[in-house]
């Protein structure tokens, strides 16, 4: 069993969940704080430690017509700057829809824990992925 650790980075808030390769399936796991994208990098390391991930997913937000906002660029820094971090395969995939999906699920008045089930949303995504290129 592989553990994963997915990030839906924002500039204000980071949703981080846990997936497992056995199941498929993703947790919520925490929403750490950023200061205008800048996370608390030693939060991060401590959940990578704590963990044990063989993989990080980090979501990139697209415009709906596939092409790259300024966000997107952050998003992709974040990548970077996690791959330093830990020495992991880091991999960036496709987070369209994610956040609009999360807010589905909540009630309206819980807007706020919406980041943490994106990043669920992304986790899963990337292990259904996963999977179906194994069946193939």
């Amino acid at each position: 069993m592989q553990c994963i650790l997915g990030f839906d980075f924002g500039t204000q808030r980071i949703g981080v969940a846990v997936g497992q390769t056995i199941t498929g399936t993703a947790s919520p796991l925490t929403i750490l704080s950023a200061q205008q994208g800048k996370p608390n990098w030693s939060d991060i390391k401590k959940l990578i430690t704590e963990w044990q991930p063989s993989h990080l997913i980090v979501g990139l937000p697209l415009n709906m017509d596939g092409t790259e906002s300024d966000i997107s660029q952050l998003a992709r820094q974040f990548a970077r700057q996690l791959t330093e971090l830990s020495q992991l395969p880091t991999e960036i995939i496709d987070e369209r829809l994610s956040s609009i999906a999360a807010e589905q699920l909540l009630d309206p008045r819980k807007k706020k824990h919406s980041d943490g089930l994106a990043a669920m949303i992304i986790v899963e995504t990337w292990l259904s992925h996963q999977r179906n290129q194994t069946c193939l």
